[in-house]
């Protein structure tokens, strides 16, 4: 069964991504999702699972691009964010994109 975050957690990470990390947004939507027609990206909710972000494409039309976790199915906050991070460093390979250094 998939694990769901308390709210509180949800909100502060979705706060933390789409206040801090609009361009890692984009990122993982096009290495995800249909690649260059994503012009903008939300991060709009995750669980054990995995990520979703909503993508607005160049056409004016959205999509929503689900990424499961590279490492697997999760359940504690701190796994959260090094999920993200995994899928932001796999977006670079696949973009070709040279990854800023974590900290």
């Amino acid at each position: 069964m998939t694990h769901v975050f308390d709210m509180s957690v949800r909100d502060a990470v979705l706060a933390h991504m789409n206040g801090d990390h609009g361009d890692d947004n984009l990122l993982i939507a096009q290495a995800f999702g249909p690649g260059d027609d994503v012009v903008s990206a939300t991060m709009t909710g995750f669980d054990g699972d995995g990520g979703s972000w909503e993508a607005h494409l160049f056409d004016g039309s959205r999509t929503i691009v689900r990424a499961a976790w590279l490492g697997g199915a999760i359940t504690q906050r701190p796994e959260v964010r090094r999920e993200i991070v995994a899928l932001y460093d796999e977006a670079c390979r696949r973009r070709g994109v040279e990854p800023r250094p974590h900290g």
